[in-house]
């Protein structure tokens, strides 16, 4: 039981980083299972440490950009902020997109065989291009310069909480949701 906890409160783990990769990070630290353990080595016939120079990744990653920029910019339209008020399409936004990430990561990484592109497509494309911290420290920056420096205040600490909530709440909420799909799951015969 204990193993079984110890799972369970492990972060997803990048099946693009060999445990070398994450070497001088905490020499100590349990790193999960090697890349030869769980049947992926992430890098394909490339040499390990050369990450990311695959165009197929590229161009997964810039076709899932595309709709997620399009779900932002669509969301700022719907929800339009007048000056010196709180940004509510970047603040949800950005809170929907760390919850989907929560949720994408335990499917990705964790319950569906490992592809480097439905990562790529959904979390570094769609997702990267959906939420925006550029717009959310623009946002923050007026706010404070135009003399509404509570509402800057309250909306960077709101978005720090309330987004590691969501993600955390992705995380765990897809955990559980796989361990009773599990659980009542009919035994097939051996």
């Amino acid at each position: 039981m204990e193993d079984d906890r110890d799972e369970w409160d492990r972060l997803p783990v990048d099946p693009d980083l060999e445990p070398a990769d994450l070497a001088g990070v905490d020499g100590d630290a349990d790193l999960g299972p090697s890349v030869e353990e769980c049947g992926r080595t992430g890098h394909g016939d490339r040499e390990p440490g050369r990450r990311g120079r695959d165009p197929r990744v590229i161009a997964a990653i810039a076709l899932g950009a595309m709709p997620g920029a399009s779900a932002r910019y669509a969301l700022s339209r719907l929800l339009p902020t007048p000056a010196g008020a709180f940004p509510w399409a970047t603040f949800w936004t950005n809170v929907s997109g760390a919850f989907v990430l929560g949720v994408l990561l335990v499917l990705l990484l964790e319950r569906f065989p490992p592809t480097r592109y439905a990562r790529a497509f959904a979390a570094t494309g769609f997702l990267g291009a959906y939420t925006t911290f550029s717009t959310f420290s623009v946002e923050t920056d007026v706010l404070a310069k135009d003399g509404h420096e509570v509402t800057a205040l309250v909306y960077v600490a709101a978005s720090l909480v309330v987004g590691l909530a969501a993600a955390w709440a992705g995380v765990t909420g897809t955990r559980l949701l796989g361990r009773r799909g599990r659980s009542n799951a009919p035994l097939r015969a051996a």
